[in-house]
């Protein structure tokens, strides 16, 4: 006789699998509400009391956990000892289980969770029978995925045993389930007593989908999603277009954590993983206008995010120009008849809700990195120089310190009017950085009243005296190096106002 021990949270198709099972001439034992489920159908079930001979106790937190259950999974059946144990304890061997486990991830996601629910919702039955038979794959086959279940019937009445080589497989995915459920166990654990750095971290992420390749065509590559977030690719939703690359997926990231910094109406622009023009307006018309003038030329092959729904006045302006990605919360039905006529333009839907407190994890061989995201508010601005900047020239000073956060250090971002005008990103001098940002504005001749940001402080005062040459009124920085008074003087005496955030934005 042939058990399976079928006890299953998620019941999907487990009706025409325990079917199947019984016509191969096996017995079903069940627990609870998958027994009711089966037994429904007409199909024959063992209770896991009457196996065991004992009464589910504790509210059903102990059931599962029996001698007569673990050693009919555990016992090695070529081992001499073990089938005279099993002998003498009237152990039956079980040659299949079917688990999966209590819902603690869907439990904890519901926004009025209380912690004794979440708790509650520990299975602690499931994952020691699923462990118990993927450890003892040479015999048993384990099984936690419903997508499975055709391949072990196909093999059940090809063979009438299933392959090692299949056992095998399903007892590797058995224990990275498992490790997966005892990560979103810990992790809530450890948020609820807030031990943000603790000891050691355990991460876990589901395959979202293939990718074509890497950053380059002979890098293999995948999309894992972690834990559902607001301004969060892995759970946005594709309406159109061709798949998305590695690549595309990073700037597509870039773009929704510049977009989460505004309140008001904005559109981004992003080439990779820099923002290329970044403007606010009253609306997303005005806004689409003021990112695209920022720079015309760097938008082509680009990704473009927005907070806003995006019309169908603006996708008839988008629609011109060759993007690769538009993100954004929504899309008219307007929008989506425009820009659905271009094949390949990928057309995202993102939550744009919320607020993201997140750990950053940035991978680095043999190891990991882990940090807060940059997610820090000014306490308090600093004018240290004798001019004061105008209202004006304050907004556009506080849009360019925040567009840019998102540059990559070194950074210099000059903006007029909200909206960028200017971007020297990642170079290895700051001046270098200044020069680009100016020599582009003044090429699209933004010359008078600019404002400059610069992501850390100037140690010298060359980027002031030559941001004065291009017209800037206002800068923005960190401050704090032991020479900022060279640079606060070279201020004061071309008369342009500086402000100190007195906070730093390496971007790396």
């Amino acid at each position: 006789m042939k058990y399976a021990l079928i006890s299953v949270s998620d019941k999907t198709n487990i009706v025409k699998f325990s079917k199947e099972l019984v016509e191969l001439g096996f017995s079903i034992i069940s627990t609870g509400g998958t027994k009711k489920s089966i037994e429904e159908s007409g199909i024959k079930v063992i209770s896991i009391d009457e196996f065991t001979g004992f009464p589910e106790i504790l509210d059903g937190r102990v059931k599962t956990l029996h001698p007569l259950v673990h050693g009919g999974l555990l016992s090695v059946r070529d081992n001499v000892n073990h089938v005279k144990e099993v002998e003498d304890n009237n152990i039956k061997y079980i040659d299949l289980v079917v688990v999966n486990l209590y819902p603690f991830k869907e439990t904890i996601a519901k926004d009025d969770v209380t912690y004794e629910e979440a708790i509650e919702n520990i299975d602690i039955g499931g994952p020691s029978m699923l462990r118990s038979a993927a450890k003892n794959q040479r015999f048993v086959t384990a099984l936690c995925d419903s997508s499975d279940y055709d391949l072990v019937i196909d093999e059940f009445k090809k063979d009438g045993e299933t392959s090692f080589k299949t056992r095998s497989k399903l007892a590797a995915k058995v224990f990275r389930h498992t490790a997966s459920y005892d990560a979103a166990i810990s992790n809530y654990l450890t948020k609820e007593i807030k031990d943000e750095y603790a000891e050691s971290i355990t991460l876990s992420y589901e395959l979202k989908q293939e990718l074509r390749y890497g950053e380059n065509p002979h890098q293999k590559a995948k999309f894992y999603k972690g834990s559902h977030s607001s301004y969060s690719l892995a759970y946005g939703k594709q309406l159109h277009g061709k798949a998305m690359s590695y690549n595309n997926i990073q700037d597509g990231n870039a773009a929704l954590q510049i977009t989460k910094e505004f309140d008001k109406p904005v559109v981004v622009a992003v080439k990779h993983m820099n923002p290329c023009g970044v403007g606010i307006g009253n609306n997303i018309d005005d806004a689409w206008k003021k990112a695209y003038a920022s720079d015309p030329v760097s938008i082509y092959g680009g990704i473009v995010s927005t907070n806003q729904e995006v019309t169908e006045e603006v996708a008839l302006k988008m629609k011109d120009i060759f993007l690769e990605i538009i993100l954004a919360p929504s899309f008219s039905e307007g929008a989506l008849k425009v820009l659905t006529k271009k094949k390949n333009l990928r057309l995202i839907t993102v939550d744009m809700s919320g607020i993201v407190n997140e750990k950053q994890f940035v991978s680095v061989s043999g190891g990991l990195l882990v940090q807060d995201l940059d997610s820090g508010k000014i306490d308090s601005l600093e004018v240290v120089t004798k001019r004061n900047p105008s209202k004006e020239e304050m907004s556009d000073l506080m849009f360019a310190w925040k567009a840019c956060k998102h540059v990559k250090s070194n950074a210099i971002l000059l903006a007029k009017d909200l909206m960028t005008v200017g971007i020297g990103a990642g170079q290895t001098s700051r001046v270098g950085a200044a020069k680009i940002a100016l020599e582009w504005a003044k090429e699209h001749n933004h010359i008078n009243d600019l404002v400059l940001a610069s992501d850390a402080f100037l140690p010298f005062d060359d980027v002031v005296k030559i941001a004065n040459e291009y017209g800037v009124k206002a800068i923005i920085q960190p401050g704090g190096s032991i020479r900022d008074e060279l640079s606060i003087k070279a201020c004061d005496d071309l008369g342009i106002a500086m402000v100190f955030t007195k906070m730093r934005h390496f971007k790396h």
